[in-house]
């Protein structure tokens, strides 16, 4: 019989025990290293390293915030350009017809990479790397281990660890993250997690080959619009009323496919297995289903998930712990925000820690962030909660999407790329914008949803790009700015807001011509209009 040694734990205090070692955990111990590389760090993960690729976990599509992150801050740039596939943008194809020819689908995507990256991630590659060079650079990894009880006492948090069958160990930490995904540890320990109003559902599976929408179609004009051939390396949304299905290529050579779907309209007993699944393909997105039925033999995996969205009452306590990523909150992997949310909560969980292990007083900063995280958290899910019935409406989400970037480059992403969200100082300095911000946010999200009840006016074969528009354009661009002193940033942030308070003028007035019903939303006074007429469509009919 062989005798596999038992990991010793080499030192049983600790500034800082992370409980998981996915995404969320992982980033968070080499932002520690590179950051404060002196803190003592234990992780306790309990899948055996290294893991499988491909068939891991879904949210394998990163934007500009989780990019920047992974890329920037963390350092990780020749891992992403070497073993990963740099992203071209967010691509989508509304319903046209029977939904058997995609180039006659409308289009709204970019021809060309964005200036600012983002990749695609292999999540079992991307963890593997991760969990390999922590313990290279020194900090403790335990795998294939199970946390068996959590005793909460602040600054001296215990942790009982079963490292195999019957052999224990327990250890004591300064601060304790809670990263173990939608386990959520600490989150159902404590009583924490709250419901939301978002009931969408969810099923995924990966396939062993490249699965590239630019051989679904022979048509020359359409080849044309993205000239490399390489709409493949977008996130590719299949869209149609309550659902939006993705397509993800992988940098092992396997495609993420996953359906996403609004559980009123589609119910979950419809994609809870494979055979239903490909059905439910057949019924609504026949040209997907013909290639995927070509690899139901050839399956790597098969998962499905009921109401995967969840809140929380707090993710930063001043007793000295915190929860990161799914552990704490989940909205929707639509716009794909799981890493940006890793990224901002990663970003303030290294700053708490730092500054106990310091014997600074945490207290005022704790509540801060778990105020700005909470605040943010509640205006992304407003980007989800009723608007998947829209999703079929090519006009209607062409102008969200084209709002939700533009807002998202203005101010959400501005202020994570200067890295201003573990500055509570500065965020304070800036209340009045960030709520004067969300309720014109949530007033757009109204718009749109009423928008799509009045409008059922059918496209065709239209291409659309966000980023065609010159201030798109820009505020995308400008995320990349060298860093900004305070007073620069806050002026810059002033100008973005004007210049969305613009923008959803637009929006408003242009809905309102084309359906007088909607004239409440359009502002009072003369507002000055942009020129967003490369992302107006013309409707073949118009019903209702």
């Amino acid at each position: 019989m062989l005798c596999v040694p038992v990991p010793v734990i080499s030192n049983p205090s600790y500034d800082t025990i992370i409980l998981g070692g996915g995404l969320a955990g992982l980033t968070l111990a080499r932002q520690l290293r590179l950051e404060a590389p002196h803190l003592r760090v234990l992780v306790i993960e309990k899948r055996k390293h290294p893991v499988r690729e491909a068939a891991f976990k879904v949210g394998e599509s990163s934007v500009e915030i989780g990019a920047h992150y992974l890329q920037v801050v963390l350092k990780l740039e020749p891992h992403l350009r070497a073993r990963q596939l740099e992203k071209l943008g967010l691509r989508y194809f509304f319903p046209q017809s029977d939904n058997r020819d995609l180039a006659r689908r409308v289009e709204l995507g970019p021809p060309t990479f964005p200036p600012v990256p983002s990749f695609q991630l292999d999540r079992g590659r991307l963890e593997n790397l991760l969990l390999a060079e922590l313990r290279e650079s020194g900090v403790e990894v335990l795998d294939n281990a199970t946390v068996k009880r959590i005793d909460l006492d602040p600054l001296n948090h215990t942790v009982n660890i079963e490292i195999r069958e019957g052999q224990d160990r327990e250890v004591r930490g300064l601060w304790l993250v809670d990263a173990s995904g939608r386990a959520g540890l600490l989150r159902r320990q404590l009583g924490l997690t709250r419901t939301v109003d978002h009931g969408a559902n969810a099923c995924w599976f990966r396939v062993p080959e490249r699965v590239k929408v630019d051989d679904w179609s022979d048509d020359a004009e359409w080849h044309a619009r993205v000239p490399s051939g390489q709409r493949w390396l977008s996130t590719n949304h299949l869209m149609g009323r309550g659902y939006w299905v993705w397509l993800i290529p992988l940098g092992s050579g396997s495609t993420s496919i996953g359906i996403v779907a609004d559980g009123d309209l589609h119910p979950f007993s419809r994609l809870n297995r494979f055979e239903r699944a490909l059905d439910w393909l057949r019924e609504f997105e026949p040209q997907c289903a013909e290639v995927v039925g070509t690899y139901q033999d050839r399956l790597e995996d098969f998962l499905a998930l009921r109401h995967y969205a969840h809140g929380c009452e707090r993710v930063f306590s001043p007793d000295g712990w915190s929860l990161v990523g799914e552990a704490g909150v989940f909205t929707d992997p639509f716009y794909s925000p799981g890493s940006d949310f890793i990224a901002i909560g990663n970003d303030c969980a290294a700053d708490l820690i730092v500054r106990t292990a310091r014997g600074e007083d945490i207290r005022e900063r704790a509540e801060a962030f778990n105020t700005t995280y909470l605040r943010l958290f509640e205006a992304f899910l407003r980007l989800y909660s009723g608007q998947y019935p829209l999703m079929g409406n090519a006009q209607v989400m062409t102008a969200k999407a084209a709002w939700d970037n533009g807002a998202y480059w203005a101010i959400t992403g501005l202020l994570y790329f200067q890295r201003r969200y573990a500055r509570p100082e500065f965020m304070q300095s800036i209340e009045l914008l960030m709520r004067q911000f969300f309720v014109l946010h949530a007033r757009m999200q109204q718009l749109f949803h009423a928008w799509d009840l009045v409008d059922r006016s059918e496209y065709e074969g239209a291409f659309a790009n966000v980023v065609s528009v010159d201030f798109l354009r820009h505020l995308q661009a400008s995320l990349a700015a060298s860093a900004m002193d305070d007073e620069t940033l806050r002026r810059k942030l002033e100008d973005n807001f004007t210049l969305l308070q613009t923008f959803a003028a637009t929006w408003q007035a242009l809905a309102s011509d084309r359906n007088p019903s909607l004239q409440r939303f359009v502002p009072a006074g003369d507002e000055p209009l942009l020129d967003v007429s490369a992302l107006v469509l013309q409707p073949l009919t118009a019903m209702g």
